[in-house]
């Protein structure tokens, strides 16, 4: 019998030139524990309807779990010649039990089989991440606390703007990580959907069970319409574009620690153990892991547009064409993955350096928009008031001072110049989610409870 699983309707071998461009064996190996989880699932269905027998499932099991043992050993030689993995446990299985190996096959397609593949493992990556989001959240909380009285600039247009404190800036980054499993356990719903049993495209005439196989994967609901689902890959769209988002909000991260460790801002002391030195000059420091991190996103941006472009133009049903979706995901995957093993502990032993930070902490005129709201609750329209401000922020700049140290008789208010000064302006803070202290303190403690 041919190798191929298609091999009878040829009457020749494949040339080798095309065995070598349809192959998927180099990427898709990693799919064989869920292939195998999958196949014993499908077996045991196909007992429980008559079209096996129990001995003939059993041994199936069995193989199956051998040949998993195989792969793990590192026993199975791989060979483009068999196309996938699916294929090479299939003959793998064939070789143990000949005819019965043989009809594992019954009532599903490599299309229908594949797919069920991708979804089991792509639970698992979501399962995955989680832990890695919330372990860098936790990361975030700790660097709150740890930083709970430091006051940072914090900046529109990367330009100082308003004074905040550095646990509110970190909780920022909680609250965009916590967007992101939400994101994730959302699409887990729409990945947790049984493709097995709608074979090829339009199901199948044999009685299997398809409500039995979906109860022994853990999956919540059954793929309704064969047709569709045969060649769906919304859920793979919706997977990389979540990953996409955690890359931009970890590339966002990355570039502002990039900035704040240099010379000229010195907010941040990134931990040798995560930074690399130079090749020709002996005093350099370099935030590789920030920059890769960084460069890393466009991988994923870039996986993203790849699956877009790969289903824009598909007819109903499967084409050939979704063999490269596996490459989107997994290297998706993969780089999303790496970014977050080494965040967290970066996070964890970054340092804010908070005497240069003070030393500038006035610059700026980080209290101007607090002097502006003063002037409103003593009764200054808000325009007028704006406009007062501003003219006093040049006037400080002609004679380069602060607002503090402007005399008194240049406020409308004499009595606003109270609250003047970084440390005054973020005391006036209190509306909800703010950096006004109280707030943060009451948030940091619901996302210690949160992800204890």
């Amino acid at each position: 019998m041919s190798q191929k699983t298609w091999g009878g309707r040829f009457s020749g071998n494949t040339d080798a030139r095309v065995e070598a461009f349809t192959e998927s064996i180099r990427f898709d190996y990693r799919l064989y524990r869920h292939d195998i989880r999958a196949s014993q699932a499908h077996a045991r269905m196909l007992a429980k309807v008559g079209l096996l027998t129990q001995a003939e499932a059993d041994q199936i099991i069995q193989s199956l779990d051998e040949i998993r043992a195989d792969i793990e050993a590192g026993h199975m030689e791989f060979s483009i010649a068999l196309e996938d993995i699916h294929t090479h446990i299939e003959r793998a299985l064939i070789a143990k039990l000949g005819d019965v190996g043989r009809k594992l096959h019954t009532g599903r397609s490599r299309n229908d089989q594949v797919v069920t593949d991708v979804k089991l493992w792509m639970r698992e990556a979501i399962d995955e991440l989680d832990l890695l989001l919330r372990d860098l959240q936790k990361a975030f909380v700790e660097l709150a606390e740890r930083e709970r009285e430091q006051i940072l600039p914090g900046y529109t247009h990367l330009q100082r703007a308003q004074p905040v404190l550095a646990a509110h800036y970190a909780l920022a980054y909680v609250e965009k990580f916590q967007r992101d499993r939400d994101r994730l356990a959302d699409c887990r719903r729409r990945v947790n959907i049984l493709p097995l049993g709608a074979a090829a495209l339009a199901g199948t005439s044999l009685p299997i069970d398809r409500e039995f196989v979906r109860a022994e994967l853990g999956f919540e609901a059954i793929a309704a319409n064969s047709l569709d689902v045969s060649s769906d890959r919304d859920f793979a769209l919706e997977f990389i574009f979540c990953l996409a988002v955690i890359a931009t909000h970890l590339s966002g991260w990355a570039e502002e620690w990039i900035i704040w460790s240099t010379t000229e801002f010195h907010f941040v002391d990134l931990p040798d153990e995560f930074c690399t030195g130079s090749s020709i000059m002996p005093h350099k420091k370099n935030p590789d892991v920030l920059e890769l991190t960084r460069g890393k996103s466009a991988r994923v941006i870039a996986m993203l547009q790849q699956l877009l472009v790969l289903v824009k133009g598909l007819p109903l049903a499967y084409n050939r064409d979704l063999q490269e979706d596996k490459t989107a995901i997994f290297d998706a995957f993969d780089t999303v993955q790496s970014c977050l093993v080494v965040a967290a502990p970066l996070v964890r032993q970054t340092r804010f350096c908070r005497e240069a930070i003070a030393a500038r902490l006035n610059d700026g005129f980080l209290d101007a928009t607090t002097l502006m709201e003063a002037l409103i609750l003593a009764g200054v329209p808000m325009r007028t008031a704006h406009e007062t401000v501003g003219q006093l922020v040049r006037e400080c700049e002609q004679r380069n001072c602060r607002l503090e140290q402007l005399p008194e008789e240049l406020f409308p208010r004499p009595e606003v110049k109270a609250s003047l000064g970084v440390t005054k302006a973020l005391a006036a803070f209190r509306s909800y989610g703010s950096t006004a202290p109280a707030e943060v303190d009451r948030q940091l403690q619901q996302w210690q409870q949160r992800l204890r």
